[in-house]
């Protein structure tokens, strides 16, 4: 049974790339759930779809947990902390207030953070072989933006709101990027201070895609003669010590 779980979270065959390409597609599915229902009453039907998921998540954690070759460093990773605190959030849906609902969005952190997941896409997209700097770059602040603007509906905005998540995601944009119109504002001390968080936060993470897509692009492939990790797309000998490199490419076109 082990072997069976390892072939599909680890192995090269298509079935294994494709299951954890589905992962994924459910890692997607689950944060649009999370986000459509975190400033929505949660009854019954919700509950159980809730519960139903944390269930899934559960057995995907499991899975992972129980194939690892060293589970206390697994347990240390960020988005396993992060599957931790959502699954426990599912399973507590019924006694918990609409409050606790934005910590699901850090589901997202599964996304591309998987070594996995980038060992495939490094494979089969060179597309993302030669982008992969500035596409890990916009998944971290697609999640910052969609993590924030939750918690902005869930704390902050009032329940008279006629679109309550457009405003949100509006106003997190607005501050993200200094433009501050102010016709959407937060006047609390909390809500200042947690304006500040996006501001800086934010602003960092949008500095870091610019960066990543205007610099000279480079791909990952580790050098082994000394170890140098980055190299041109097209190179043939590393930089560094001018030992031959074999990097996988398209070909021509």
């Amino acid at each position: 049974m082990k072997q069976a779980v390892k072939f599909l979270y680890i192995s090269h065959d298509p079935i294994s790339v494709w299951f954890r390409y589905g992962l994924i597609l459910f890692d997607i599915v689950t944060i649009v759930f999370f986000v459509a229902t975190a400033h929505i009453p949660h009854g019954p039907g919700i509950t159980a779809a809730s519960i139903g998921v944390g269930v899934l998540i559960l057995m995907d954690f499991s899975a992972r947990l129980w194939i690892s070759k060293d589970r206390w460093k697994l347990l240390r990773q960020t988005y396993t902390l992060a599957d931790i605190v959502v699954i426990v959030s599912l399973f507590l849906d019924p006694f918990l207030t609409g409050n606790f609902a934005f910590l699901r969005i850090l589901r997202a952190l599964r996304l591309i953070h998987s070594y996995h997941l980038l060992r495939d896409l490094r494979r089969d997209s060179r597309f993302f072989r030669t982008h992969e700097d500035a596409v890990i770059a916009a998944i971290n602040l697609l999640v910052f933006v969609f993590a924030t603007s939750t918690a902005v509906l869930v704390f902050f905005m009032p329940e008279d709101t006629q679109t309550p998540y457009i405003d949100a995601l509006y106003f997190t944009m607005a501050t993200l990027t200094t433009t501050g119109f102010g016709d959407i504002t937060l006047t609390t001390p909390g809500g200042k201070l947690f304006s500040v968080f996006i501001m800086v936060v934010g602003v960092a993470l949008f500095v870091r895609l610019a960066q990543a897509i205007f610099m000279p692009q480079k791909v990952r492939y580790k050098c082994s003669s000394c170890g140098l990790f980055r190299h041109d797309p097209d190179a043939v000998h590393c930089k560094h010590c001018g030992a031959t490199l074999r990097i996988e490419t398209g070909g021509a076109s």
